[in-house]
């Protein structure tokens, strides 16, 4: 455990002093000459994710300053659990405020454990006990949470093993769990589940969650689960499938959401949905040319079986849509057209609501958990018109892929229906304090808020 909350922080817990680079010359000269001068020696300007240590006269350590950007950032201690010597450090509240004190820690103590021991011990955080710094805590484990699923593997990350995730989630927290398998999702009403997933050894299901009072407003939260992506019989390359054990991202990304949203009770009757498939190669997978009819009895023209996500998350949707939430959040790692746009760190949001998009865009940049409007362009609709069905689940070339997968669900969501479609990476492709390589949980802390915001805590 590399937080820990007690009553009274022991004497013996190294400080931590934090400063910033317009305040550190301020700060410096309060120091004695000794300390000042061997911080000048390091080179230590308070630059943000740098620190610097300070011995004490036995060979130990005195003290150590560190460096941020802000002191409320949420990654503002996250440089230090694996670069700090192991042993007990502190930091007071006044500093940096106890929740991201506790959050930034364990997210840079991260790494994932399930195949290897931990490198190294992280440094541990002793903290004051409070509410703040225990809600700092749950958040972070959630996140880190939400990474591990997406760095496990498809053979052990395969649609029965996301689904007893969800249950495990939905038991934590007094949730109802249900699932719909193999070819019972045709006689249930998901006939574009089934048939992305058929082709696969393991057979696909639609995950739900309930959560909440009949009382409260309706919220539904749907992920896209393909736990492994071949590109189906539109094979994808040996690269381009190199990394699809994340391709259940977006769902991994809800599952984490739905958790602080019940951890915190927040009042809104919950609905979870996931539609979990492996895209897989077999003489029963799903053709290029073949036509599909979805839930709500929409045929789907299937120009090419790599775009498989917006084909399962179609019937996702349309029975979310019966339920008549207030609002649907789908998030999923739907294109890589959104990752040419925005590079891997911004997820594309999409909306037909500008004023809660720009709303959801400031406060993803303020919170460091960033989110891009982009435009439902209707010109572009034509793109996804089929010659023989209603619609073609490609666009007619590479230009605006993004758009065309967002009008392509959007035609499954009713006029007056409250929606945002989120296009993620959910992975991290080069480590930044508290980011390392690998799945991420994002856009999760933004949603928190602005549902807090929304709906009350």
């Amino acid at each position: 455990m590399s937080v820990v909350l007690k009553k009274t922080v022991p004497s013996a817990a190294i400080r931590l002093v934090v400063t910033d680079a317009v305040g550190w010359p301020a700060l410096a000269k309060g120091l004695d000459a000794a300390t000042r001068t061997w911080l000048q020696t390091l080179g230590f300007k308070a630059a943000e994710h740098t620190h610097a240590i300070v011995p004490n006269g036995s060979g130990g350590i005195a003290l150590v300053f560190v460096g941020v950007g802000r002191a409320d950032h949420p990654f503002a201690l996250s440089s230090l659990p694996l670069s700090l010597p192991e042993g007990e450090y502190t930091v007071d509240a006044q500093s940096v405020p106890p929740e991201q004190a506790a959050s930034s820690w364990l997210l840079g103590a991260y790494e994932f454990t399930r195949y290897r021991p931990v490198r190294r011990a992280a440094a541990s955080l002793v903290l004051a006990q409070s509410e703040s710094a225990q809600r700092g805590i749950d958040l972070a484990r959630t996140l880190c949470q939400v990474r591990d699923w997406v760095n496990t593997p498809a053979e052990h990350m395969g649609p029965a093993d996301l689904a007893a995730a969800a249950q495990a989630v939905a038991k934590a927290h007094g949730a109802r769990f249900k699932q719909v398998v193999g070819d019972d999702l045709q006689k249930a009403g998901f006939p574009a589940v089934h048939a992305v997933g058929r082709a696969s050894t393991r057979p696909p299901c639609l995950i739900e969650l309930n959560w909440g009072l009949a009382k409260h407003p309706r919220l539904a939260l749907v992920g896209k689960g393909v736990c492994f992506d071949t590109g189906g019989l539109d094979i994808k390359s040996a690269e381009g499938m190199r990394q699809m054990k994340k391709d259940m991202g977006g769902a991994a990304n809800v599952l984490g959401l739905a958790s602080l949203i019940m951890a915190r009770k927040l009042p809104v009757r919950l609905q979870v949905l996931i539609p979990a498939v492996e895209n897989s190669v077999a003489g029963n997978a799903y053709r290029p040319g073949d036509v599909i009819k979805t839930r709500n009895g929409t045929h789907i023209e299937i120009g090419n079986t790599d775009a498989e996500g917006r084909v399962i998350l179609c019937d996702a949707l349309s029975y979310a849509v019966e339920g008549k939430p207030a609002l649907i959040i789908d998030m999923a790692t739907l294109t890589g057209a959104a990752r040419v746009a925005l590079g891997p760190q911004v997820a594309a949001l999409f909306t037909r609501n500008t004023a809660m998009a720009r709303e959801l865009q400031d406060l993803g940049i303020a919170m460091e958990d960033p989110m891009w409007h982009m435009p439902l362009w209707r010109p572009y609709k034509g793109g996804i018109e089929s010659a023989i069905a209603d619609l073609v689940n490609t666009g007619q070339g590479p230009q605006g892929g993004a758009i065309n997968a967002a009008l392509f669900l959007d035609h499954f969501i009713p006029a007056g229906q409250e929606w945002l479609h989120l296009d993620m990476h959910a992975s991290n492709e080069k480590p930044r304090a508290g980011r390392p390589v690998g799945g991420e949980a994002q856009t999760v802390r933004t949603l928190l808020a602005y549902l807090q915001a929304r709906f009350g805590a």
